[in-house]
């Protein structure tokens, strides 16, 4: 039985893979102001965490897209988690660099793929959608049709909804924002005055006010 969305989040919590600081925040590559910081590579150092994701992961690949032929990993933190599906789900993994190399064969793809494929893009989190939506792009550059993407933690960003319904992709992930809250709150990791700050936040930063 797969794990529900706030057991994911408490495996993050417990790994330190998230760091919630309402009252001084993270910036991000975007320039946003974030009051938390998610670091899903923390879970690599986690054996039996680790697995839970990747068996979470492949039964998310199962339920809704069991057409795949491939995992394709985003480098560099989709990676890891990639190969253990792969190995789960005893399918091809191959991975996408966020661009082509310099030097060599110049390729943004490493590992075997065919135009019969049909690739399942796994990330560690998704926020606006743009690095899983550049892998998609690289894939469909080689032929390779892409089913969708599997992720670890959602920011359920609408921005990102958008993107994907653009592309006429679809993403499931394991966890989000709300339950990570909940897990927080359980855990006594945060007060109500953190967690209303961090909700006027989220609800902000979904309406492109920030």
């Amino acid at each position: 039985m797969m794990m529900n969305k706030k057991e994911i989040a408490k495996i993050l919590l417990r790994v330190g893979a998230v760091e919630l600081s309402p009252n001084e925040p993270f910036t991000w590559a975007s320039g946003i102001q974030s009051p938390i910081y998610c670091d899903n590579r923390l879970t690599m150092s986690d054996p039996i965490g680790r697995k839970q994701i990747a068996e979470g992961l492949a039964s998310l690949i199962r339920e809704h897209y069991p057409e795949t032929t491939v995992i394709a990993g985003t480098a560099t933190a989709g990676i890891p988690h990639a190969a253990w599906v792969a190995d789960i789900l005893q399918l091809p993994m191959v991975y996408i660099r966020s661009s082509a190399k310099g030097h060599g064969r110049s390729r943004q793809i490493e590992g075997k793929t065919s135009a019969e494929d049909k690739a399942i893009i796994v990330e560690d989190l998704i926020s606006t959608g743009g690095s899983s939506l550049n892998a998609a792009a690289a894939l469909h550059a080689e032929g390779v049709q892409v089913t969708g993407v599997v992720s670890i933690f959602t920011y359920e960003l609408e921005k990102a909804d958008e993107a994907f319904g653009e592309e006429k992709l679809t993403y499931q992930s394991l966890t989000n924002f709300g339950a990570l809250i909940e897990a927080s709150k359980e855990n006594g990791i945060i007060d109500d005055a953190a967690i209303a700050s961090l909700l006027d936040w989220h609800g902000k930063l979904r309406e492109g006010l920030l």
